[in-house]
Order: C-alpha cells, then structure tokens, then sequence
C-alpha cells in the first residue's frame, strides 16, 4: 500500500466507524464524509436539534482530512447542559470485517434504539390495541383525550405545546393519568420507540420537581451515552419554561470533586455511573429521590452488568419513590428483571397484532451464482418502473460489491451497514427518504422501523439466516415489510442460487403459509405483468 492510499485513523466518538469502502465515492455510491457528516450535525442543530450532541463520551468533531479537531466547548458539570468531555481514538474497520454475515450484523439494540431516534419525523400512530392491568382492579380505570384533563401546572402545558403535542399518544392517555395520580403509582409499560413514552415519564418528572430543592429529585437510568442525551434533549425542551430547572448527566467522564453534592433536580445517567454516585462516591442522596425511571429495559438487560447495578440502585431508594420502567419488549428475562425493579406495579402492555404479506407480491429468481442475480436486478430494472428500493445483502462485502456495480449502471446508489457511525446512517437514510438515492444497498441495519413511502421493492440479493443456516423468519418479515406499507401494494422478489437457498425459500412459505411464485427475469413480457 503505498503512502497516498493509506488511511489514517479517525478521532470519532464511540458509535461506529466512518465507512472505509475501496472506490466508493468514485463509483457514485453514497457513502458521506466527515465533513459532510459534521456539516449536516451542524444544520440539525440549527434546526432545533438543541443543545445536545447526540455524540458519545466526549467528542472531537471529525475532520474530513482525519486528524484531530478542536475540543468540546461545552459545560462542565453543574450546568443545565453539562456534558463529559473526553476523547477516543478509533481505528478504521479493515477490509478483514467484510466478511461478516447479517446474523453478526444484527444491531445491538441501543444502536437501533438510537438510530430510530435520530430519523423519527413525528410519532408512530400505532394500530395495537393497549392493555391496561390496574394493580388494584377495583379502582375505575382513567384515560385521557387532552393534556388539559391532566391539570398540569401552566409551565408544564406550555412545554408540552411547544413541542408539538395536540392531543396524548395512545400510550400517554392510559400511562399518564397513573403517572399523575395522587398519590403517584407505580407503571411497567410495554411501549415501541416512536409512540411519546420518552415525553409521558418526562412528564411524571417534571410534574414531580420541587424548583426550590437544590438536590436530586428525579432519576432516570438509560442504557448508553448517547441515549441519555437523548431523554435530556426531552427534558430540556419540556422544561425549558421552567428557568430555575436543572439537569446533570451521570455518565462515565463526567467528574465531580469528591464530596462534591449534586444540587440538580433531574439526573440522567447509566447504571454503573450512577450506582457510583449514590453509593461510593455520595454525590447523590438516593434516599430523596422520589421518581426513578428505568428506561429501555429490554436493551439496559442486554448490556453485562446494567441489570444487577440497577437492581442495586432501586434498592437504595425510599419506598415511596414512584418506579417507572419502560420497555419495547416483554419478554420473559425483561418480565422477571421488572419484577424485582417495580413492586406492585399497574401494567400497560400492547395486544399483538400480527403483521400481513397480503398487500405483497413476492417472487423468486433461480440463478446460478452472484453475477446471474445481478443481470436478473438489471432486468428488472430495464422493465418496470421502480420508484425506490431497498436490496438486502447478507455480508459487507457483497453489499459493498453490488453498490459499485450498481453505480456502473447509472444507478444512484446509497450504502448502508453496520460499520458506519450512528449519525452517518441517520443521514443516509434521510436522504433516501428525500430521494437523493433510488436505491439503498443494505445488510439487516436496515430491516426495521424504516418506513419511505416511495419503496415500491424490497430485493433480497441474499435471503435471510440465522448463525446456524437456518431461515430467519422474523428478518423476512421485516424486510419485505419495507413495501407495501402506507396502504399500497409492493413488490419482494427473493434470488435463489443453490439448493439450500431454495430450501431456506421453501420453509420460509411453509412458515408464511403463503405461495411465492417463480419468475423468470429473461421473459420481459412476464416482468411486465409483476408491475400491474
């Protein structure tokens, strides 16, 4: 390698890497650049993104000739925005992960939690149905179709408003009038990213804040860094007719002299920063705090260590601390962990719905091997009219390989996997919501909770498998959930290249129930009629 093609290491805050992929820019596949990363941060936030940078512990900014930036301006601690400031050197990704298959690709789920954040444009509107489970059945069961029936206090409204809330979410009228009741009762909610959770318990905490008491009131837990900036963007915004309010981080780097006493009203923090501050360290008297919010529980579980360190901190609390955990996900091991944070709990939980393949139609292709599939793509696409889609590929490097080869087309190509940072995903996906991009190459980063109206089809250059070969059914779905959404009709169409790609077709059918037809990508007038 010589001098000119080598690649420095990138000062990047801890979410990921810059995407190092051999010609891409040459070949026209969007892969953006540190500068144009750190210009598109800063036009967020000009539009509103706050005083939070949804960074990780401390940051240089990233410059586009990959040398060190200028340092954090921001805060010490004891101001309402204060953030750590440390830096971390990464070392770019090489060529040797390429090869790393969807199972390994799978996100961890802070990271999707966190892309999710960063793409929402509004709220969810989810169609399931709440289940309420009151802890005392006898009690009448309240929800509430105004923030004005909460009788909130005027500042509190006011913030509400001026984020843009008309009227509760379907989980804020159920969870809110539990929240705000006196005295306040405790809540386990089931509750997906998008649907106003983060705003409801803000709410109860807030709601909650004596301005006059210089000390620790509120505690919130979140699994990650990034994600507690997150929740204080929230804070802020909600609270910023509250002057007098105050807000501290509890996360790793952020340092305080030792006995030093927190006089913040909320803090925000991972567990084992936090556990160090009420127990070892005495920044914070857990015996006045009197809400604690667990938030994204089925995520803080996932992480060594964040169920035991918040099992201990919930110990320390007063019994008559209002407990409030939050999770998209009830299964067994979240179930058991929330049991032992939250006693005598009222329990908000969605009614499942199962999700349908009848406004798909899917296909398959038989080819031979990776270059027939990629003269069958080029046959679709010389057929029908195909506004925007989304290819599925099972490794990096074959991701990477059928962008550029996209691009040789005319095609205008953007690419996504699992080693580019957080914000630069956020930012590709933006774009190809925009339609800078007509098509978005992708490993499974992409399989969930992205919803772009203009995808008319969904490909899998690879189907779906778990570690072991076998057919992940669960990814299917989410994939070829990318189309057919928002009341169209869409289009999936699967390449099978070998016997066990046709068995792994087979059972995925058997397990749907549901017939997926041959197509012979050689026979235009066939193609034709797919599109009618």
């Amino acid at each position: 390698m010589t001098k000119a093609t080598q690649r420095r290491p990138l000062l990047v805050p801890r979410l990921g890497f810059l995407p190092q992929v051999p010609g891409a820019h040459a070949r026209g596949c969007f892969v953006p650049s540190a500068e144009w990363l750190a210009a598109r941060l800063a036009g967020l936030r000009r539009r509103g993104w706050g005083g939070a940078w949804p960074f990780a512990e401390g940051t240089a900014m990233v410059r586009g000739d990959g040398r060190a930036s200028w340092p954090d301006p921001r805060p010490r601690p004891g101001a309402l925005s204060a953030r750590p400031a440390r830096w971390r050197r990464a070392v770019v990704k090489t060529s040797a992960n390429a090869e790393k298959t969807d199972e390994e690709e799978k996100e961890d789920r802070a990271a999707q939690s966190l892309l999710n954040k960063l793409i929402r444009s509004n709220l969810v509107d989810n169609t399931n149905q709440v289940e309420v489970l009151q802890r005392d059945p006898n009690s009448p069961l309240y929800s509430v179709k105004s923030f004005e029936e909460l009788r909130l206090k005027p500042q509190l409204l006011q913030g509400v408003y001026a984020m843009g809330f008309n009227r509760p979410s379907k989980i804020q009228e159920n969870a809110l009038p539990l929240m705000l009741a006196e005295p306040p009762q405790n809540l386990i909610a089931q509750s997906q990213s998008g649907t106003g959770k983060t705003a409801a318990f803000v709410l109860a905490m807030l709601s909650q804040v004596e301005p006059a008491n210089r000390y620790p009131q509120c505690l919130c837990l979140s699994p990650t860094y990034e994600l507690a900036l997150q929740t204080g963007k929230v804070i802020e915004q909600m609270g910023k007719f509250y002057p007098e309010l105050k807000l501290a981080y509890a996360v790793r780097g952020n340092k305080l002299e030792r006995g030093q006493k927190v006089s913040e009203h909320i803090v925000i923090g991972t567990p084992g920063t936090v556990l160090d501050w009420c127990s070892k360290l005495k920044f914070i008297d857990p015996k006045k705090i009197k809400v604690f919010v667990l938030d994204e529980a089925d995520v803080m579980i996932a992480t060594q260590g964040h169920q035991d360190q918040s099992i201990r901190i919930q110990r320390m609390l007063p019994r008559n601390c209002q407990m409030l955990l939050f999770s998209a996900t009830f299964e067994d091991s979240v179930w058991k962990f929330a049991q032992k944070v939250v006693p005598d709990p009222n329990i908000i939980k969605l009614k499942r719905e199962e999700e349908t393949l009848d406004t798909i139609k899917q296909y398959y292709v038989l080819c031979n091997n990776r270059d027939e599939k990629f003269q069958a793509l080029c046959n679709l696409y010389g057929a029908i009219t195909i506004a925007q889609a989304m290819i599925f590929c099972h490794t990096r490097k074959t991701a990477s390989w059928l962008a550029a080869e996209l691009s040789k087309e005319g095609h205008q190509v953007a690419l996504l996997s699992g080693e580019m940072m957080v914000e630069q995903r956020a930012a590709v996906i933006e774009r190809f919501r925009e339609g800078k991009e007509k098509v978005l190459v992708t490993t499974n980063v992409c399989a969930r909770g992205i919803d772009v109206e203009q995808v008319s089809v969904v490909i899998n250059f690879d189907l779906p498998v778990d570690k072991d070969g076998n057919p992940d059914n669960e990814t299917y779905l989410h994939r070829i959930g990318r189309t057919g959404r928002f009341g169209k009709r869409g289009l999936a169409v699967n390449m099978v290249d070998s016997k066990h790609s046709m068995n792994i077709l087979n059972r995925i059918q058997e397990h749907f129930n549901k017939k997926i037809e041959r197509l012979d990508t050689d026979d235009l007038d066939e193609i034709e009629k797919i599109a009618n």
